[in-house]
């Protein structure tokens, strides 16, 4: 029992101050890019043909990336001579509305609270249940990694629960492989109305990767309505729980 002791005071308090706090991430983290069309050579496409999801259309100053279908493999940035797109370390990349992960150069909107009713409803105790709609895993790890001490989801008030009768909302994680298209329907029907939906990382937003292929069908506002988007491949953590915390309306900050 000493033992046990002697180690908790060695390895200290571990969970992060954030939202208190600004994270420190890694220099090799790649956060929201931006993007600044003038700089995009007239006819220049070499961005556009690296991309492996089809999320860029570029040419003639008309650069435009669809976070939705975005990566985060950084091929494009690698691959622009005017440095035209140019990823950042910001983690802040959940919005409400899928053509706000459409960028062009303009300010990005991050998600904004929910209606007031709702937030006394969810502010302080917002229950979720996980799908994995055919996901790879990665999305899935990093929700799972929010209940661990360094993240600690729970004090935010916010919990994965077993089953969806005892859940707020579905965060969905993967395409929507049509063998659970059913599944996902069902899940969403036995949450007890007012009932949100969270898509998390690019393939549940747009099919990302396995956008058209027959087994899959696009994402998951192709059969329910979204409420928030988080993208990335996967989202880090921080993008997950900054885009949950700015849907109860528990981020003040920009």
């Amino acid at each position: 029992m000493l033992k046990i002791i002697r180690a908790r005071f060695r390895q200290g308090h571990r969970t992060l101050a954030y939202p208190r706090e600004t994270p420190k991430l890694s220099e090799r983290y790649l956060g929201r890019p931006q993007l600044a069309p003038s700089k995009c050579g007239k006819n220049c496409k070499r961005c556009m043909e690296k991309c492996p999801a089809a999320a860029i259309q570029a040419g003639d100053g008309k650069l435009s990336l669809d976070l939705g279908r975005c990566l985060f493999c950084g091929d494009c940035q690698a691959a622009c001579p005017s440095k035209a797109i140019q990823f950042t370390r910001d983690h802040r990349m959940a919005v409400r509305a899928r053509q706000d992960l459409r960028l062009n150069g303009a300010e990005y909107a991050l998600a904004k609270a929910l209606d007031e009713k709702a937030r006394r409803l969810f502010g302080r105790s917002f229950k979720l249940r996980q799908v994995s709609a055919g996901g790879c895993g990665a999305c899935e790890a990093d929700i799972n990694v929010l209940g661990t001490l360094v993240f600690d989801l729970g004090r935010f008030g916010i919990q994965i629960v077993a089953s969806p009768r005892h859940a707020d909302a579905l965060i969905i994680t993967g395409p929507v492989t049509q063998n659970m298209v059913l599944a996902l329907r069902k899940t969403h029907e036995a949450v007890p109305p007012p009932r949100l939906v969270i898509a998390v990382g690019a393939c549940a937003i747009s099919g990302g990767l396995y956008a058209d292929h027959p087994e899959t069908t696009n994402g998951v506002e192709t059969h329910l309505p979204v409420d928030l988007y988080i993208p990335g491949c996967p989202p880090h953590p921080l993008t997950i729980l900054d885009g949950l915390l700015r849907l109860l309306g528990r981020l003040e900050r920009p």
